[in-house]
């Protein structure tokens, strides 16, 4: 009976010790969406906010704008892609010429200022936000922004004239549009990845820790 006794102890002991190490793997994987967030991020907030607002309206999206940086360059300021792209939106040099020729109130081009490059992020978001009219909702409507921020106009209106051609919806980005292109293999998963992984990834995050704006998808 005595061992009977101690074995159960033991038993008890064991089960207590899984149930602690279990509630702690548990916890490890249940941490809160903007703990995955950068710190980095944290002293933009404010200022990104005041440019969406001023460019989009005081209900912006500025929780997508924020995941965009965050995908760009990890709000790293003064950051160089492998291929030229600068600063914390990741302009590449004649692009921000072009923007601050067609947007004068902006200044000279200057991609390595952050308010530059949230001010020019945010209007050019809004140039091809305006030329692509037709899209089923916001959410969509943002998919295609977004593919032509990271790919150019000019490519997602073949792949939408590639959907129509095929009988599917042009209006429709995800399972539609996304799954046509003639670009290279590398520049479509690349495009593709862009735009799921800020509108369906990043985005949730900064909604869920008071960005504002919430998430269109």
């Amino acid at each position: 009976m005595n061992n009977l006794k101690a074995y159960l102890r033991e038993c008890g002991t064991w089960i207590a010790l899984c149930l602690v190490l279990a509630t702690l793997l548990l916890l490890s994987f249940c941490q809160p969406a903007h703990a995955q967030i950068p710190s980095a991020a944290n002293g933009y907030q404010r200022e990104l906010t005041r440019v969406v607002q001023q460019e989009w309206g005081m209900n912006g999206r500025v929780a997508v704008h924020a995941a965009q940086i965050h995908q760009e360059s990890g709000w790293r300021p003064n950051v160089n892609s492998p291929v030229g792209a600068q600063g914390l939106s990741q302009f590449m040099p004649s692009t921000s010429a072009w923007i601050a020729e067609i947007y004068p109130d902006l200044g000279r081009a200057a991609p390595y200022s952050p308010t530059w490059a949230m001010r020019a992020q945010a209007r050019y978001n809004k140039w091809h936000w305006q030329r692509l009219s037709g899209s089923a909702n916001e959410c969509q409507r943002w998919a295609f922004a977004l593919s032509a921020y990271n790919g150019g106009l000019g490519w997602v209106n073949r792949d939408r004239r590639l959907a129509t051609a095929a009988g599917d919806d042009a209006g429709v980005w995800f399972g539609s549009v996304e799954q046509y292109t003639s670009r290279a293999s590398w520049a479509r998963r690349e495009n593709r990845h862009y735009v799921r992984h800020i509108l369906l990834d990043l985005t949730p995050r900064y909604a869920g820790a008071g960005w504002q704006g919430g998430a269109p998808c």
